[in-house]
């Protein structure tokens, strides 16, 4: 069950000592490492693009890191300040008895980002029934896009597995790679497959597939992205990290009321060669099902929301705490 690599435990143990320390570097760089590069962040973008960081006097390095574990590893390693990353590694860290792991500080998305994208066009047609004995590339199991299918064929009384059966109603394949899903879906593998924007829309614009149905409309109210760090650096740099949620909520703010023309300028230079109009029809994809979190703060009851996917997924050891595992102290600030 791949819910922590063995590289992350490596890390824990040869790098502990480092975490003591990973906030004492008192210069103006956050180093983010995010899962991946998408514009389901599209928020944190516009900050940095927009140079709201800038006029809080903070330099942003970004480095993409291919994954949450990934990006867990990274912050244990004192190699990243900050993860933007999927909020069940906080979950799966602890449930692997790992002492003061990193907490989240604050979230960016507010339900699932990803669409399922099928084969044929059923913009019109499109209804659960039609996944029965149809082949779904779902994810890595134990990541929250995964976690949320399953959860939400089930609640359409589809059975998911590996294979089918008699008491396997859809096949859930959570065999490939996250960041091999799409090229893998477009190469002829799988019936429909789980997508973020812009591989989603640009799958339509190629017509190698159709959005047939986004996640988020059938579960909200859960953090699918959040902001992470260790408890060291929280506490040896609160008023960077107040800088920090400054920008980003200027970023949202700019992003909300942009007009067309604005929201392309503001994420053209993340997204060089995403054309224009693929930026823009995902942009307005995630505000349509309300992707971007309006607040920052992770409430207890998302937090719950999302530990009840993860339990049904038989993916929960133990319930963790929300308040072992998130610190609203900066997301209340521009709340």
């Amino acid at each position: 069950m791949k819910k922590i690599s063995i590289l992350l435990v490596i890390f824990v143990s040869v790098f502990s000592i480092m975490m003591t320390g990973c906030g004492k570097k008192d210069d103006n760089k956050i180093r983010i490492s995010e899962v991946t590069h998408s514009l389901f962040y599209a928020p944190l973008y516009v900050a940095m693009n927009n140079g709201y960081f800038e006029d809080e006097g903070l330099e942003i390095e970004l480095s993409n890191a291919g994954g949450s574990d990934t990006v867990m590893s990274s912050l244990i390693s004192n190699s990243a300040d900050v993860g933007l990353m999927g909020p069940e590694s906080c979950v799966y860290v602890r449930n692997n008895g790992m002492e003061n792991a990193p907490v989240i500080f604050a979230q960016l998305t507010a339900c699932d980002g990803s669409f399922l994208v099928g084969r044929t066009d059923e913009a019109d047609t499109f209804n659960w029934e039609n996944l029965r004995g149809k082949h779904i590339i779902a994810g890595r199991k134990g990541g929250m896009p995964a976690m949320t299918l399953q959860y939400i064929l089930e609640q359409k009384g589809l059975n998911p597995g590996a294979e089918l059966s008699d008491t396997v109603d859809t096949i859930m394949d959570t065999t490939i790679a996250f960041n091999l899903t799409t090229s893998s879906f477009v190469a002829n593998t799988g019936d429909y497959c789980t997508m973020f924007d812009p591989a989603a829309s640009q799958c339509e614009l190629d017509g190698t597939g159709y959005i047939v149905a986004a996640l988020g409309d059938e579960v909200s109210d859960v953090p699918y992205t959040c902001f992470v760090a260790t408890n060291s650096y929280l506490n040896n740099n609160g008023d960077k990290l107040d800088k920090f949620m400054r920008a980003l909520k200027k970023g949202y703010d700019y992003l909300m009321t942009a007009n067309d023309t604005e929201i392309i300028s503001a994420l053209k230079p993340s997204f060089e060669t995403t054309s224009d109009a693929l930026i823009l029809a995902s942009v307005k994809n995630y505000i349509r099902i309300g992707a971007y979190a309006s607040s920052f703060v992770l409430k207890e009851s998302s937090w719950n929301n999302m530990l009840d996917i993860i339990d049904n997924a038989g993916e929960l050891k133990a319930v963790v705490d929300w308040n072992d595992a998130v610190n609203t102290s900066f997301a209340t600030k521009v709340a």
